[in-house]
């Protein structure tokens, strides 16, 4: 075989080769495209909304913890510092039990969203939908756990495939 010949075959080889990897690359982006489309973001919810307050409260907790350790006991700055401390921390374990609740009624994920500075709290189930009866049941745990009135209460379906 000629040189010729060799640098032919070699060269339609690699151009073969390109094409596979470029028609791999598109076909996979198109694949994850349209998962991310259909409901990853919806599947990552939860979790991503978790982090997300996690993050966001560690931050907190260190900020007023740099207030704590700055002033003296005996200081406003101080009381009001430690006072937002462990309402933050009742906060947080008012909303772990709610949603331990709330998924005891049989749903896989939710997540319980209680405002700090209002009666305010937001409810998202992994639920395809709502019906009065769910929203009802939901209701009635958080009647009979934290004392707020139903215009205060918003219940929100989120379908996340488990």
């Amino acid at each position: 075989m000629s040189n010729t010949k060799k640098i032919a075959l070699m060269s339609t080889l690699v151009l073969l080769l390109a094409v596979t990897a470029v028609f791999n690359f598109v076909l996979a982006g198109n694949r994850t495209t349209d998962v991310d489309a259909e409901g990853a973001q919806s599947v990552n919810f939860f979790t991503s909304h978790r982090a997300e307050r996690s993050s966001t409260r560690s931050e907190e907790f260190v900020q007023l913890d740099g207030i704590i350790s700055a002033y003296a006991a005996d200081t406003q700055e101080y009381a009001e510092a430690v006072a937002e401390k462990q309402k933050m921390v009742a906060l947080m374990e008012e909303e772990l039990v709610l949603e331990t609740m709330i998924r005891s009624l049989g749903f896989s994920d939710a997540v319980v969203i209680i405002g700090s500075d209002s009666d305010n709290v937001n409810i998202f189930i992994n639920s395809n939908e709502l019906t009065a009866e769910t929203a009802l049941k939901i209701y009635s745990i958080f009647e009979d756990e934290k004392d707020i009135r139903e215009g205060n209460v918003v219940i929100m379906p989120i379908y996340a495939e488990s």
